[in-house]
C-alpha cells in the first residue's frame, strides 16, 4: 500500500493543481460540484493521490488495475472526466459516479432533498411543496419523514396514498391515522385492485417493522408502479397520531 503523506508540499502543490483540474472540467461541460463539500473534497484528494503515484488522475472510486504504465494503459482505467460519466452517468443520473461532478437540475433537487430531510428531521417548520416531492423520491422513509409528509398532506401541499400491508386484524387493532387503503401481504395480488389506478401516482407503504411492506414494494415496481415508498421502521415505531376499528 502506497501512503501520501497530506501534509506534504508535494501533496498540497497536487491538491491545489487538481482543484484548479476539476474547475476547468465543470466549466467545459457545463457541469456543476456537487452539493454535499464532503463529497468533492474526497474525490479531489484521490484524484491528487493517483496523480502523484501514477502521473494520472484516475478515478480514485476505482481500483486501478495494472502494475505497469503499459498494463494500466492496457487495463482502461477510468480517467477523469471518465468517458463512462461523460456519456452514460451524468446524462442518465444526474452525476458521475464519484459524485463530484453533476448536472445543475441535480444539484437544485439534491439540495431542496438535503432541506427536506433536515426540516423533516428537527421540525423547525412544515415542509414545502417542492420539499415534500422531492422526499417521496426517497425509497426508504423514516418516522420523521412519515410525519412530516402526512403532516403536509393534511394541508393540501401533496398527494400520495398510505397504503397498510399487514392483515386485517393488525389494521382494525391499530393502524396510522391517515391510511387510504389495506393490501395484506397475504393476500396481495388479490387485494391489488384498490390501487390499480395509482400506477403513476405517490404510493407509501407500511406494516409493524418494514419487512412485509419493502417485500411489496419490491412487488409493486416489478409490476409497473413508478413512484412506492416504504416506512422502514414501521407502525412499531410511529409516534404520531393512530386510529383503530373498522
Amino acid at each position: 500500500m502506497i501512503k501520501i503523506d497530506m501534509n506534504s508540499q508535494e501533496f498540497k502543490t497536487e491538491l491545489e493543481k487538481t482543484g484548479k483540474f476539476t474547475d476547468k472540467v465543470c466549466e467545459s461541460f457545463g457541469w456543476v460540484y456537487n452539493p454535499i463539500e464532503e463529497v468533492n473534497e474526497g474525490v479531489t484528494m484521490g484524484l491528487a493521490r493517483n496523480k502523484i503515484i501514477y502521473n494520472k488522475r484516475y478515478c480514485p472510486c476505482f481500483m486501478v488495475q495494472g502494475e505497469t504504465k503499459e498494463e494500466q494503459k492496457k487495463a482502461d482505467n477510468r480517467i477523469c472526466p471518465c468517458k463512462p460519466a461523460i456519456e452514460k452517468e451524468i446524462p442518465n443520473d444526474g452525476k458521475c459516479h464519484c459524485g463530484i461532478f453533476c448536472t445543475q437540475e441535480y444539484t437544485k433537487e439534491n439540495a431542496i432533498k438535503e432541506k427536506a430531510l433536515e426540516v423533516s428531521h428537527t421540525h423547525s417548520r412544515g415542509l414545502t411543496k417542492d420539499e415534500c416531492e422531492a422526499l417521496l423520491k426517497i425509497e426508504q422513509l423514516d418516522s420523521h419523514e412519515i410525519e412530516s409528509l402526512l403532516e403536509a398532506r393534511a394541508l393540501g401541499f401533496v398527494e400520495f396514498s398510505l397504503v397498510d400491508v399487514r392483515e386485517y386484524m393488525e389494521y382494525e387493532d391499530n393502524r396510522i391515522e391517515g391510511t387510504d387503503y389495506l393490501v395484506p401481504t397475504t393476500t396481495f395480488y388479490q387485494s391489488l385492485s384498490c390501487i390499480e389506478d395509482k400506477k403513476e401516482d405517490n404510493i407509501v407503504l407500511y406494516c409493524l417493522t418494514g419487512s412485509r411492506s419493502v417485500y411489496c414494494q419490491e412487488m409493486l415496481k416489478d409490476l409497473g408502479w413508478k413512484k412506492v415508498s416504504n416506512y422502514t421502521s414501521g407502525i412499531i415505531d410511529f409516534t404520531g397520531k393512530t386510529v383503530s376499528g373498522k
